[in-house]
């Protein structure tokens, strides 16, 4: 496979140390470029942390020295960088989740970059094209480094969005720790062939349900982003007028309330809060799904109102995303069922051991030597259309690398036609995804319910 001689390219450029990356991302996705910014420097770390009550939690990861993965944030347009240096005992890298970037940046090892082993680094260059809510975390033995923390949110600003009076940023995750409050099992195997393995503990950017202060009768940009790597969330907003204005990094149709919006692992949902006008009235965050409902975050009203209007938040500059013509495109077939295939070999970084999951009757743990073929080899510049069906019982948030889809239609319910990269499928829906294939590579498709993508739930799209 060709494939053999890319791994062997990308042994070399490992060998070299993945040094410093001299290019930026020029036009569209980028290209060389005489110069980068200064990096930011992530490094990986192993720390304690207090997650719950009970003691410090060992063996906690992030990057830095302390505390919760930083908030980067980038501005639309302009080039970042950052040097991933790696310090824990596992390979890793990283992957910008909903950033459309150059393929050699996606962070997603062998398939486009040598993993970054103890104690070397890999630099990353780019221009986030689109401003909005993303994040980012490792795309190697994910289970593990992501269920112990290495997760972290992106804030891709727009200098022409509207000023709010407030802005608050939350990353919501579990952990799975036992009475002690040190870290269990990460998936219990029939939970993995299921909805997948719950944590014990919640959290909102670390903390039990946090409180933040902002002014009353003031307009507050509530970004949120689900790090998670198993729970689906129903979002309610109590105690104040509350809308959605964007998803998945880009501005919604239509703005709706966030009536028990259901968001899957890897969505990003931002609000326009409205705060009650008395000071130290409370407004609540909630998850109102399964028997267990939890309040996440709370704000609370501070100073004299503001007596600003919900409506005049202006609607959101829209992305540049190229418009899918329907006309031309060709469609893409794409079922998602459980498998009985045989128990997988290790991946490069980790494996389950199960393949309990297919997406078109292939179980392709990712991260291996030897992937399967491509789904589809596309044409640069097409357009085309993914018809997914959902076989299983189970819901399954879709994540596309590298490109975002508008959602045409679905069997189940009306669908806004969102611009995403995530789509959260439910039991037995049929969902028609159109998008251009405009950013060449090799970009996965897969759930990311963690233990479903590790257990044989991803795939591949090759464009050419």
């Amino acid at each position: 496979m060709t494939f053999l001689t890319r791994r062997g390219l990308l042994k070399t450029a490992a060998i070299a140390g993945a040094g410093s990356v001299a290019y930026a991302a020029v036009g569209r996705f980028g290209g060389w470029a005489a110069a980068s910014p200064d990096p930011v420097i992530l490094q990986t770390a192993k720390i304690q942390a207090a997650l719950m009550d009970g003691g410090q939690t060992s063996n906690v990861l992030t990057y830095g020295s302390a505390g919760m993965p930083p908030v980067l944030r980038m501005r639309k347009g302009e080039p970042f960088a950052a040097r991933l240096v790696n310090a824990i005992d596992d390979p890793t890298t990283i992957h910008w989740h909903g950033i459309r970037l150059p393929n050699k940046m996606d962070g997603v090892p062998f398939l486009v970059q040598p993993y970054v082993y103890t104690g070397d680094h890999f630099d990353y260059a780019f221009t986030p094209p689109d401003a909005g809510t993303f994040w980012y975390h490792p795309h190697c033995n994910t289970l593990e480094q992501m269920g112990h923390g290495l997760t972290g949110v992106i804030v891709v600003e727009n200098p022409a969005d509207q000023k709010f009076d407030a802005e608050v940023v939350l990353n919501l995750r579990d952990w799975r720790l036992g009475d002690d409050a040190q870290f269990i099992e990460q998936f219990r195997p029939r939970d993995a062939a299921r909805t997948g393995t719950y944590g014990t503990v919640r959290t909102a950017n670390w903390l039990d349900q946090p409180r933040y202060d902002a002014p009353a009768g003031g307009l507050v940009r509530l970004r949120v982003a689900i790090t998670d790597v198993t729970r689906i969330y129903a979002f309610l907003v109590e105690g104040a007028n509350a809308t959605v204005i964007a998803l998945d990094g880009n501005p919604v149709p239509e703005r709706f309330s966030p009536d028990a919006l259901l968001l899957g692992p890897g969505q990003r949902m931002e609000l326009a809060i409205r705060m009650p006008d008395e000071e130290g009235a409370v407004v609540s965050l909630r998850d109102v799904r399964g028997t267990k409902p939890k309040v996440l975050a709370t704000l609370r009203s501070v100073g004299g109102s503001l007596k600003r209007d919900i409506r005049d938040v202006a609607p959101l500059e829209a992305n540049p995303v190229a418009e899918v013509d329907l006309s031309t495109a060709q469609h893409i077939s794409l079922a998602l069922s459980a498998t009985a295939e045989n128990v997988p070999s290790d991946g490069i970084c980790g494996s389950l051991g199960y393949s309990f999951w297919a997406i078109n009757k292939v179980p392709w743990p990712g991260d291996t030597p030897d992937p399967t073929a491509p789904l589809a080899e596309l044409k640069l510049g097409k357009s085309y259309v993914i018809d997914m069906e959902n076989l299983t019982p189970q819901s399954h948030p879709i994540h596309l690398h590298g490109m975002s889809f508008k959602v045409l239609s679905s069997s189940t319910r009306q669908v806004q036609p969102l611009i995403s990269d995530t789509y959260l499928i439910q039991a037995n829906e049929k969902v028609s995804l159109g998008f251009v294939a405009d950013n060449p590579g090799d970009w996965l498709l897969h759930c990311h319910i963690i233990e479903h993508q590790k257990s044989g739930m991803t795939s591949y799209v090759r464009v050419v």
